[in-house]
């Protein structure tokens, strides 16, 4: 199977191996249950896609059909993931989640946003999108084209209008787009995580905020004949909108009161 880190892990192995067989937990599960039950051993960590992908190139026997017995869509062979993680290779000096902070995962500390595109007509138009973790703040970005450095240069012109303590890190998946990551963080001083692929809960409140934003820009949309004042409008609706999570709060209100200011400090309309 060549080298792989659930070979040295014996412990992490068999873990997974019970949830499998005896509870038909899927990866997802046995994922985020490992961090509960070893909140500080790093060691006993792992996502989803890397369970699936160690299942898959086992080889061939009992066990390997016992647990592809044991996962929900037990295909006897994986396409999907074997694809995105080619495109995973190629994003260099990645940084993957499995290396931020753990403040980003608890919402201690606010700062921290996800990342993504919401793709238009034809998907020749794109709509950038950031959320901040801990106010559900969404800045949406006006994008000329899907060119990395497009895409790059200006998520950094929105970022760099953020209060210091605002510009922490972001979260993204690992599409091409973001491929000039270290452009970004070179013009804005902000780290960039990359979720693992296939792997939308791992950036889970960009992507509930992106369905927010479907409610103004539904599917079709063709982003080029949408001025900056209509998407700046739609963020000022999303941000003036009370939150459940937030205690019924708005974003832009828990956003003020954090940076001790009573102006956002975010573009709002042309």
């Amino acid at each position: 199977m060549g080298k792989h880190r659930l070979n040295d892990n014996h412990e992490l192995w068999v873990y997974i191996v019970q949830k499998l067989n005896k509870k038909k937990w899927s990866p997802r599960q046995i994922a985020e249950e490992l961090k509960k039950d070893y909140p500080l051993d790093m060691t006993m960590r792992i996502s989803p896609e890397t369970i699936y992908t160690y299942i898959y190139v086992l080889p061939k026997g009992s066990l390997k059909k016992e647990l592809i017995a044991g996962l929900r869509r037990n295909h006897k062979r994986r396409y999907i993931q074997s694809r995105k993680a080619k495109i995973e290779r190629k994003l260099e000096d990645m940084l993957s989640i499995e290396e931020r902070p753990k403040e980003v995962e608890d919402r201690i500390i606010p700062g921290h946003w996800e990342g993504d595109l919401i793709i238009g007509k034809y998907n020749r138009s794109a709509l950038g999108t950031l959320v901040e973790r801990t106010t559900r703040t969404t800045i949406l970005i006006p994008i000329k084209n899907r060119e990395a450095e497009t895409v790059a240069k200006a998520f950094a012109r929105e970022v760099k209008k953020l209060p210091q303590q605002m510009k922490l890190s972001m979260t993204y998946d690992q599409g091409r787009e973001m491929a000039k990551h270290k452009l970004f963080t070179d013009i804005t001083g902000v780290k960039v995580y990359f979720a693992h692929p296939r792997s939308p809960w791992e950036r889970g409140t960009n992507e509930n905020t992106n369905g927010l934003i479907r409610q103004f820009f539904p599917k079709g949309t063709d982003f080029n004949k949408v001025s900056r004042y209509q998407v700046k409008k739609v963020q000022d609706l999303l941000n003036g909108r009370p939150r459940q999570t937030l205690g019924f709060r708005k974003p832009y209100e828990v956003f003020n009161e954090l940076i001790n200011n009573n102006t956002v400090a975010l573009d709002s309309g042309e």
